[in-house]
């Protein structure tokens, strides 16, 4: 089943901070309008996430969603995966009988918890509301004024809500604000735009470091000059290089030697990832995205044969809007980049530009628009959880 794929989207708590992802996945072996066929897509997904790519790869310490139709409900196929990391996410076309409802309580009082998905209140779901430990709400679907109503209703029961479709940051503010614990949907990647905001002078000093590295004449001695006049930078650096993320045979005691060991590409690419991070007091999950995205652009770059240094570039600028609160044609017009790079950020102009557009129709689930170069979508998909598994390491080591 090469052809299934596997994605997740986020799910944060009420402080922005990524609670869970909820995996998502598609194959062309299945029909997922056919009810084995939906099956056998959620026993292949985990298949695929306990024995070929591992949980932690892909959630990390966070619980995973996954969906259960009304068959793996009635196999009990959630018994396979370990009760204290996923949760079992209960689809609205279940067709709820007293045997969906007994399954569903054994596992419940086996420690997993139960979500409900895109919850409308009938008088079939009531006996699942009394013990779920989570009810998602389909906010887009549903509108603000029977999003209020329904929130009502479910006040005198236990469970939290899980507000999903949640587009802008406004919805998320009022959502709070009515007792919504988890939120989910691309929110966060959409800043709320602060017309004219200014720089703070950390914020500036990290965009004059970003157009001193990203200029295509830099030197050697003047990267080494920037981070040697800064205590903070000289003890990131050294930190990094001496995690075991690099396995050295020897400890780097000094600037110059780090320098040297990384050469001019990694260490480039590494005052990027620092400057960036520190642009921003975002939750780390928006960092993150940025940096699956740059690994992910330049591991397209090298499956396709072509020179990867602006592919990364690309990827992790094309954050650039959620880091900064500002458009993200103002946050690229601060650096010196080339009008390529440019382009394809904005526009998605050029190869990289494609790269890009692929990346970003994978994180957001349009696979319809999973391409690139006519790779095969296992492909792309490999790329993706290599990215991921890059991303974790690299967020473990820059603080």
């Amino acid at each position: 089943m090469k052809d299934i794929l596997i994605g997740r989207q986020q799910i944060f708590d009420k402080d922005l901070n990524v609670y869970a992802y909820e995996l998502l996945f598609r194959g062309s072996d299945f029909d997922l309008m056919n009810k084995t066929g939906a099956t056998k897509a959620t026993n292949q997904v985990i298949t695929d996430t306990l024995l070929e790519v591992g949980l932690n790869t892909i959630v990390g310490h966070n619980r995973a969603f996954i969906n259960f139709t009304t068959q793996n409900i009635l196999d009990k196929t959630p018994l396979h995966l370990p009760n204290d990391r996923i949760v079992i996410e209960v689809l609205e076309n279940i067709e709820i009988d007293s045997r969906i409802i007994t399954n569903l309580k054994e596992l419940s009082k086996l420690g997993y918890l139960i979500a409900l998905d895109d919850f409308v209140f009938t008088d079939d779901w009531t006996p699942l509301v009394e013990f779920a430990d989570i009810i998602k709400l389909d906010i887009m679907e549903m509108g603000e004024t029977k999003t209020r109503q329904l929130i009502t209703q479910l006040k005198p029961y236990k469970a939290k809500l899980l507000a999903e479709k949640v587009e802008t940051y406004d919805e998320y503010k009022y959502l709070l604000d009515l007792g919504c614990t988890y939120f989910q949907g691309f929110f966060f990647n959409r800043p709320n735009i602060v017309f004219g905001k200014r720089l703070s002078v950390n914020q500036t000093a990290a965009i004059q470091l970003l157009n001193t590295v990203n200029n295509p004449d830099v030197e050697f001695e003047d990267l080494t000059k920037i981070i040697s006049r800064d205590v903070g930078l000289s003890f990131k650096l050294l930190h990094y290089i001496n995690s075991a993320f690099f396995a050295l045979p020897n400890k780097v005691s000094s600037i110059n030697h780090a320098i040297a060991y990384l050469g001019l590409k990694e260490i480039k690419r590494w005052i990027n990832i620092m400057t960036l991070a520190s642009l921003s007091n975002k939750p780390e999950a928006v960092m993150h995205n940025a940096l699956i995205r740059g690994k992910m652009c330049e591991e397209l770059a090298n499956l396709s044969g072509n020179q990867s240094d602006n592919f990364f570039l690309i990827g992790i600028l094309s954050n650039l809007d959620s880091l900064l609160d500002m458009p993200l044609d103002k946050a690229l017009n601060q650096l010196p980049l080339a009008d390529d790079i440019i382009s394809a950020i904005l526009h998605k102009m050029g190869l990289g530009g494609e790269a890009l557009k692929c990346v970003i129709s994978y994180e957001t689930w349009d696979t319809s628009a999973i391409a690139f170069n006519n790779f095969d979508q296992s492909i792309i998909g490999d790329a993706y959880l290599k990215s991921i598994s890059w991303a974790k390491d690299i967020m473990g080591n820059i603080k």
